[in-house]
């Protein structure tokens, strides 16, 4: 049995402390402890001391000073067997501390709050951090208690802690600290931080990562206003790696549009895209799209799924379904399907990526997240005055083609992707790949359009472009030989659209 003798108590979360330390002091453990926490305690019939008490010093500037004192940490820090420490200990007849329980202010509730300035400053913790580096530094002797969830773990144990225990659990200190610092160091300095340092909060630990033999654990960033981890798992088996990565994918190019709007994702590319009136008829035209690739893929909705959608879906094998809800009948009708995980994320139609990570040899790379833009009058129109249909279709193929890996090309008709080329080496082998798939799965498409993400190098795209009997194209632009290839587009009757900006995903 774990046996505690001098504690120090100071929390923002008490839940689940009370009936962890009162086994503890019926088995006569004292109990020092401060402010809110104090008054938490004896309000639960837990006889705590007063920390001035300890210190012989009164909390002052309404509480920013409370536990910086010697007679705290010198309790926190003294060694056994060093007699000098022990010395010092009896002249000030002080105890030594041997469980110290402390979390933070909860300065990561308040920022998502909207604490500002100010208001915000306030739940930069001091003293909390203070205590918890002592404790954590001197685990030879004494245990440090962070998480709340910890509790159990502790009273789990059948014997005293051990020395590789009160490490562990000193390491989980350090880890919180660190974090909660660099939080606060990224919330002072948003536009330019100061420091990356890639902390995260775990959401859970995966089974494995893109291959069995690999490790994987899956972090939420705490500076994030949304994200996956905000959806919950309603059916099916736990998320896998590639499931998450394929999510995300989906996610990020079903948030570029406003418009009922399905994506279906494969190998973390979209493979077919729909739009509609109604999400009924955009998650047709997704599956309908390639219905060869969307076997074993993923779907991303921006509409609440109802029962017509869900019947869409149920007849295919299908990795995961994430939409903002879905109605009782829906659910029912997808539920058929045991291995089928479906996502709740109310807030995916309003989710915006700020900033993407990408991990390098020795390090990370780190900038904002890309986005498109709508339908812009600054675009430079060259050809045919352009309908309405013609511009939807085309802003439907810049956005889809932004979310493939580059190389990449779309290729879209009537309110649906209808040929995509992605990852390719060379810009005209993205260009064929889409026009097979045109021709495989959508040969009379009506009045097709093309986007690629960055510049045609050559005119050889647009002899391939026009014999596939495409004549609208949409582009960035900026290439070199710009004037030979436009020149070589008007003479194959084809109207080019150069938007000015590329859209590369590597």
């Amino acid at each position: 049995m774990v046996m505690f003798r001098n504690a120090l108590v100071s929390v923002s979360d008490k839940k689940g402390l009370v009936e962890f330390l009162k086994p503890h002091v019926e088995r006569g453990l004292r109990v020092v402890s401060t402010g809110g926490t104090l008054k938490h305690l004896k309000d639960h019939g837990i006889p705590a001391v007063d920390i001035a008490d300890q210190t012989g010093f009164p909390e002052v500037m309404d509480g920013r000073v409370k536990t910086l004192h010697p007679r705290v940490h010198m309790a926190l820090l003294s060694r056994d067997g060093v007699p000098q420490d022990q010395d010092l200990l009896k002249k000030e007849a002080l105890a030594p501390f041997d469980l110290l329980i402390v979390n933070l202010y909860p300065f990561e509730e308040a920022r998502a709050k909207g604490a500002k300035g100010e208001e915000l400053i306030e739940f930069i913790d001091i003293g909390g951090p203070s205590m918890l580096r002592s404790a954590a530094k001197n685990h030879a002797r004494l245990t440090v208690i962070c998480d709340p969830k910890d509790y159990e773990w502790v009273e789990s144990k059948k014997a005293p802690l051990t020395l590789e225990d009160r490490r562990w659990l000193a390491a989980k200190v350090f880890s919180h600290t660190s974090s909660y610092d660099d939080l606060i160091s990224r919330s002072l300095s948003e536009e330019s931080p100061a420091t990356n340092n890639l902390t995260g909060r775990l959401v859970s630990e995966l089974r494995y990562g893109e291959n069995p033999q690999q490790k994987a654990s899956w972090y939420r960033d705490p500076m994030a206003r949304s994200g996956l981890h905000d959806a919950q798992i309603i059916h099916g088996k736990a998320l896998s790696y590639n499931n998450l990565l394929d999510l995300d994918a989906a996610c990020a190019a079903v948030t570029e549009f406003r418009i009922p709007t399905a994506v279906s994702v494969k190998h973390n590319n979209p493979c077919g895209v729909g739009t509609g009136q109604d999400i009924r008829t955009a998650v047709r035209r997704s599956v309908a799209a390639d219905p060869v690739s969307v076997f074993g893929g993923i779907i991303a909705l921006n509409r609440e799924v109802d029962f017509e959608t869900a019947e869409a879906m149920a007849s295919i094998f299908l990795e995961c379904v994430i939409a903002p809800g879905f109605t009782r009948d829906a659910l029912e009708r997808l539920k058929v399907k045991k291995d089928l995980r479906i996502l709740v994320w109310p807030g995916l139609a309003e989710h915006q990526p700020v900033r993407q990570f990408k991990t390098i040899a020795g390090g990370y790379l780190v900038q904002s997240a890309d986005r498109t833009s709508d339908w812009s009058e600054s675009w430079k129109v060259i050809g045919k005055p352009l309908s309405t249909e013609l511009k939807v279709d085309l802003l439907l193929a810049w956005k889809v083609c932004a979310h493939l890996r580059s190389n990449a090309i779309a290729i879209a008709s009537e309110g649906a992707t209808v040929g995509l080329g992605m990852g390719q080496v060379n810009r005209v082998d993205a260009v064929e790949h889409a026009i097979a798939r045109l021709k495989k799965h959508h040969p009379n498409a009506v009045n097709p359009v093309l986007a690629s993400d960055a510049f045609f190098p050559f005119s050889d795209s647009m002899e391939k472009v026009a014999d596939a009997g495409i004549r609208w194209v949409i582009q960035p632009g900026g290439s070199i030989r710009d004037e030979e290839v436009l020149s070589r587009a008007q003479a194959l009757g084809i109207t080019t659209v150069l938007t000015g900006t590329r859209h590369f995903r590597h």
